[in-house]
């Protein structure tokens, strides 16, 4: 287990899940239901949604020549970042001029992470780790973060977190 990829993966998934639908789909069922048995239902879905993340991840990896993966995980970290940044500029547009609730953003990053890595027990941990934790956070205090920490602001993060990764893969994908 690489711990230094768990705390990456962690990190990286973890703010660009806060402003995400399933931490708001986490909060309104806690509200009708027992936050707990919410919390419980979303880790489980998390579980396989990031067993087949890696999985696809690892395949691909295996597949491909190791600057095309490269080469691949630095698109789909960009294209992230100007989702995230698309979805950060709506949002700001929303709370000037109130119009119906955006798309939320795809979630980029989580198989590519995993080529990238090559350590897919390690992201596939920071990556379920992460979505626990947002899940907990949506089921705690939800309502309370939202008011504390500005969406456009998590965004905004998320965006350039991806980009650095994008840049940072594509480089060494032309080396």
């Amino acid at each position: 287990m690489n711990f230094a990829v768990v705390a990456t993966v962690f990190a990286v998934i973890f703010v660009g899940e806060l402003p995400d639908k399933t931490m708001v789909a986490s909060l309104v069922m806690s509200t009708r239901g027992r936050p707990f048995e919410v919390w419980l239902g979303a880790a489980g879905a998390f579980v396989v949604h990031v067993v087949i993340a890696t999985t696809l991840g690892t395949v691909v990896f295996h597949l491909l020549a190791p600057q095309v993966v490269d080469a691949v995980v630095a698109v789909i970290f960009l294209a992230g970042a100007g989702l995230v940044t698309a979805e950060a500029i709506r949002e700001r547009r929303r709370k000037q001029d109130p119009e119906p609730p955006p798309v939320p953003p795809a979630r980029p990053g989580r198989t590519a992470a995993t080529s990238h890595y090559h350590a897919p027990l390690s992201v596939a941990t920071g990556a379920i780790l992460a979505l626990w934790a947002v899940a907990a956070i949506a089921v705690t205090g939800g309502r309370w973060l939202g008011r504390v920490i500005d969406p456009f602001l998590i965004r905004v993060v998320t965006a350039v977190v991806l980009a650095g990764l994008g840049i940072y893969v594509a480089v060494a994908a032309l080396s």
